[in-house]
């Protein structure tokens, strides 16, 4: 059986069925064909139930510390179960959005496996999708004008290092976990490893993370990165760095313990589980791209400014791509992706404009690039910085913790980066984006009034601290 679209999008995830509803805003006969649910992993396995693991998690570190605000509790328990059952259901009603949003668009949505094939008696050129259908029925020949690739990516795992779903575990299998161990090795200081260390310490784990580098978040400002890290050791959790884990030494019984070489000596680490968390590797197997010319380099895919592979007619947007392996970029990406299917001439991102969220506690933001990039690409610079303790409603908040960042060009005054780390900086770190789009000087940053008392006075005052004028340091 054999239908015909104008685009057909493989994997429904954020950046998948974003694109399917802009192009059916175009116009298009569209279809994304999905393996699991639609949603992808951002929704079912990704951003949104870890998110609101990470709030309960921040309720329950709350509560327990409540009679510094003047409210008394009385002891303050955890019930998993019910952590378990809210996340489920946050992350159902958003499934349900999703799929009145492909109804409301008329997109068809094929259940199954597809992948790509070559040229058949269906189309000169690769491109036609065959799905093996989840429900056993007959595979499905869809013949599109365009594909797009948007399969994401899965977690990594490290060699030797097999993941059971019990003791050795990946965010797919601590999502799902029904109690709550007494402690966790988290192998990985990355963005979702200290997430997950944040997590587990609020809601009560011993947690240690063993990191290869020199320190946690090597992506993020080097200030930032040691705030954040000064601050986790200061709630209990155990950070070593520059540290090799020795996959072969592994030991499973009732716990499970691993050995990791620091400074030409081995150590072992003990914990009743084992969290992999080393980066995310885009799914590119099984999918058909070797019945096409695309060009797959270092386990992504290749893709011009506007995501079009080596066959012209076929993108792939997000994770797959690398890149940035956020949400809001796939989504992006696949906005663009249509909009020139659609010969609308789009604007290719400049992904110096991108905000990046860590949603553990303290939270970190950012957008533009870190004080050793900028200067690794010849700018000279200027840093303002200023505190959360100065900041009133950060004291009434009861978070002092952290401090924004503004790297400057000294040469013309352009931010170049804004780094945030403290209370609620997820929320206010689209000033700074939107300050990144417009070319914006720290100086215009500075003349915006922030109203009193907010959070978002600090990025006012870190605008002036650039010039030495900030008001309240």
């Amino acid at each position: 059986m054999a239908e015909e679209y104008d685009l057909v999008i493989l994997g429904a995830g954020t950046g998948g069925y974003v694109a399917a509803i802009r192009a059916a805003q175009h116009g298009l006969k569209v279809a994304v064909v999905e393996k699991e649910k639609l949603g992808g992993t951002c929704l079912h396995k990704g951003c949104i139930p870890s998110k609101a693991l990470l709030r309960s998690a921040e309720v329950y570190s709350t509560a327990k510390r409540s009679d510094e605000f003047g409210v008394l509790t009385g002891d303050v328990s955890l019930d998993f179960a019910k952590v378990q059952k809210r996340k489920d259901s946050i992350v159902e009603q958003l499934h349900r959005g999703v799929q009145h949003l492909m109804k409301k668009g008329k997109i068809d949505v094929f259940e199954g496996m597809g992948r790509i094939l070559g040229p058949s008696i269906f189309s000169p050129t690769p491109g036609t999708i065959s799905v093996e259908m989840k429900n056993g029925d007959e595979n499905m020949m869809l013949i599109p004008q365009n594909v797009i690739v948007a399969t994401g990516s899965a977690p990594r795992t490290l060699p030797g290092l097999e993941v059971d779903g019990n003791l050795v575990l990946t965010s797919d299998e601590a999502l799902q976990l029904e109690t709550l161990p007494s402690s966790m090795l988290i192998v990985g200081g990355g963005v979702i490893g200290i997430e997950w260390a944040s997590m587990l310490n609020d809601f009560g784990v011993e947690v240690t993370v063993i990191e290869y580098g020199s320190r946690i978040l090597p992506t993020e400002d080097q200030d930032i990165s040691k705030e954040a890290a000064k601050i986790l050791k200061k709630k209990g959790i155990n950070i070593v760095t520059d540290a090799k884990v020795l996959a072969e030494s592994i030991e499973k019984g009732e716990s499970v313990s691993i050995k990791a070489e620091i400074a030409g000596n081995e150590e072992v680490f003990t914990a009743d589980k084992l969290l992999v968390s080393v980066g995310r590797a885009a799914n590119v197997k099984d999918i058909g791209l070797e019945n096409t010319d695309i060009v797959v380099e270092n386990g992504v895919i290749n893709v011009n400014e506007f995501y079009q592979t080596k066959e012209s007619h076929i993108y792939a947007i997000g994770d797959v791509i690398g890149g940035l392996q956020l949400a809001h970029v796939a989504s992006h990406e696949g906005i663009i992706a249509v909009d020139h299917i659609a010969r609308k001439q789009p604007d290719p991102i400049n992904y110096d404009t991108v905000a990046k969220c860590i949603y553990s506690h303290p939270e970190m933001a950012s957008v533009g690039v870190t004080e050793e990039e900028a200067k690794k690409r010849g700018h000279q610079v200027k840093i303002g910085t200023f505190p959360f303790k100065a900041i009133g409603k950060a004291l009434v908040f009861g978070e002092t913790d952290g401090f924004v960042k503004i790297i400057v060009d000294a040469d013309n005054d352009d931010v170049l980066g804004v780094h945030m780390i403290g209370p609620h900086v997820t929320d206010m770190i689209s000033e700074a984006a939107l300050a990144k789009v417009l070319d914006a000087a720290h100086f215009e940053i500075a003349h915006t009034i922030h109203p009193h008392p907010t959070l978002s006075e600090v990025i006012g005052e870190a605008a002036l601290a650039v010039d030495g004028i900030a008001i309240h340091s």
